[in-house]
């Protein structure tokens, strides 16, 4: 279902990985709640930001120097949830988008780790996490061309060669992301500072709990995932919803 590509983990020993696998997910608008209390952390986290250079938090660090690794300037090429925190701090508000992004979002900037969330009806399961050879097309998701990765990025692959992300937690593709109808996903929180594990964690057992409140009537299943445990496919921490 996911995993990483032990040349990745080689090169970036410290990943720690949270993936929540969600099935049977209703065709719904996100809530009026979820909304509330999606801004409220907006508040919450803006507050933290005004004393807080975004640059200096130790998970936005560690990506900076995971993305200069591979050869992506950092500074032009920002983890997803670097360039979320920007935007808040610049427009002091972030849009609703659906109720599985706004839930990825939420999480995101609280811990400011990077969130992803795989429409699977758009990907061709396993998605491996592996340095790009140059040749899987993308479709960025941001209206950019399409095109190829760079030899040598990280790069979410799925099993017919087509990127899903590039530079890692840059930017997803079009078709992996998550529409009005989607009804099985992947959600993935990732952390390669000092603290990963516990962060990572923490941030994990708060999208379940979100999920379990503003999408009850969906499956959730849940591993974690470092360099001990690479694959999405053994330890399975639990499972919520109808079964």
């Amino acid at each position: 279902m996911f995993r990483y590509d032990r040349a990745v983990l080689e090169r970036y020993p410290a990943i720690h990985a949270g993936i929540l696998h969600l099935e049977g997910l209703p065709d719904a608008a996100a809530p009026a709640a979820l909304g509330e209390q999606y801004r409220a952390a907006q508040a919450e986290v803006a507050q933290r930001l005004a004393t807080t250079p975004i640059a200096a938090l130790p998970s936005i660090a560690a990506w900076r120097r995971a993305f200069a690794g591979f050869g992506a300037k950092p500074t032009q090429y920002r983890c997803a949830a670097e360039a979320l925190l920007r935007r808040l701090a610049r427009q002091s508000e972030l849009p609703s988008v659906n109720a599985l992004v706004d839930i990825g979002n939420l999480v995101s900037i609280r811990y400011a780790l990077p969130v992803a969330v795989v429409d699977l009806a758009g990907v061709a399961a396993p998605v491996t996490v592996r340095f790009a050879t140059g040749d899987e097309p993308f479709t960025d998701l941001g209206g950019g061309p399409a095109g190829t990765p760079e030899p040598g990025e990280v790069v979410f692959v799925d099993r017919e060669g087509v990127a899903c992300a590039r530079r890692w937690c840059w930017r997803q593709s079009a078709q992996s992301a998550t529409r009005p109808g989607t009804s099985e996903a992947l959600v993935i929180v990732e952390g390669l500072h000092d603290g990963a594990e516990d962060d990572v964690a923490a941030a994990r057992a708060e999208l379940v709990a979100l999920l379990a409140r503003f999408r009850p009537a969906a499956r959730v299943t849940t591993y974690v995932l470092s360099a001990r445990q690479p694959a999405a496919t053994g330890v399975i921490l639990g499972s919520t919803g109808p079964g």
